[in-house]
Parts: structure tokens; C-alpha cells; sequence
């Protein structure tokens, strides 16, 4: 009488699940490393409600590319025009403060033009905005 070599079920019917618990394992990695955390302050601060006090206003944006061209509202605007594109802007929104966005390559002459100009008509809120780390 001859043996017959067949495996048994449950062998045949086995699932490798190796291959899957490597790719979610790797996923998981994924999702860890390239999650951001958000910082949270070491105390609860319990911030009170403000009644009275107004909304602030809108700041004017200027940009300054690596060409030294000011752009102001989405315009580019010459260096002589831009103490009265500030003024304008400035009796139209007078708690508004300045953001100057400047390129790394920009001289540092077209930003201080920028400046001057807005301290000259009386804006002193005046930010430059930088890259944080």
C-alpha cells in the first residue's frame, strides 16, 4: 500500500501574515516621524474674555524680493512712490501696523528705505517678518 503525500488542511490553508506586519509596522514609523507635535506651555493659563476691546486691524503687508523690488498690496510699487502707497494705505486702515517681508538676498538699504518711510508718516507698529526655527 502506497502513502499518500498530501498535506494536511490547516498547512495548506495558512496565511503568511510576515509581509502585511512589515508594511504596517513601516507605516506606523511613517506616521510617527513625520507627525507634528503641538507646543504647549508648562502652565493651563485661563485667559479672560475681552468686552471692550476691538479687533485689531489688519497690518499693511510689503514684500521685498531678492531683486529689491517692493511690492505693496500686490503691486509693485517704485521706491519714490512708496512713502505715498504707505500713506494711503495708512489713512485708510490708522491702527494698522507694517510687516515688511524681505527676501535674504535683499539689500538691506531698500529695507530701510521701506522703514523710514513708514516711521515719516507716523506708523510705529512696525515688524519684520523672519523665518522661525
Amino acid at each position: 500500500m502506497r502513502k499518500s503525500q498530501r498535506k494536511p488542511e490547516a498547512q495548506a490553508q495558512a496565511i503568511d501574515l510576515t509581509p502585511m506586519l512589515d508594511v504596517v509596522f513601516i507605516m506606523l514609523i511613517f506616521f510617527i516621524v513625520t507627525a507634528t507635535f503641538i507646543k504647549v506651555p508648562g502652565v493651563d493659563v485661563m485667559k479672560t474674555e475681552a468686552i471692550s476691546a476691538s479687533s485689531r486691524k489688519a497690518a499693511i503687508l510689503v514684500a521685498i524680493n531678492s531683486n529689491n523690488e517692493i511690492w505693496i498690496d500686490k503691486n509693485q510699487v517704485a521706491p519714490d512712490a512708496v512713502k505715498l502707497q504707505l500713506i494711503r494705505l495708512h489713512t485708510e486702515n490708522p491702527k494698522g501696523g507694517l510687516v515688511i517681508q524681505a527676501d535674504n538676498n535683499a539689500n538691506v538699504e531698500t529695507l530701510g528705505l521701506v522703514a523710514d518711510s513708514a516711521i515719516e508718516i507716523g506708523l510705529t507698529d512696525i515688524a519684520v517678518s523672519t523665518l522661525t526655527e
